[in-house]
């Protein structure tokens, strides 16, 4: 199990990435348009500088939801490859079946 307190940050992440959203794609949008004077994008960029770093979508990490385990998880299931691993030996996950050779 990871530490309750990076669960939580990552948590934190994800509600600040989440409230921060549509700001930042209109500054972005703002930003990358060519045909917005210079001094209107710098401005934009400002903006977009000032918000939380946290409100960034890469800074949030995959993380399992049954451990919290940060690497080895599976994007569609959001597990871990351990906790997959476990639920289908008890049987919890329907038609995995643990393969042998």
């Amino acid at each position: 199990m990871a530490k309750l307190s990076s669960i939580n940050k990552n948590d934190r992440r994800i509600r600040l990435v989440n409230k921060f959203y549509q700001k930042r794609k209109k500054l972005k949008n703002i930003i990358m348009n060519k045909k917005i004077s210079l001094e209107e994008r710098f401005k934009a960029q400002q903006k977009l500088s000032k918000l939380p770093r946290n409100s960034a979508k890469n800074r949030v990490m995959n993380r399992c939801q049954i451990t919290g385990r940060p690497h080895g998880v599976y994007r569609k299931l959001r597990i871990s490859r351990i906790a997959l691993r476990q639920l289908g030996l008890q049987g919890k996950i329907p038609g995995l079946v643990k393969s042998s050779w």
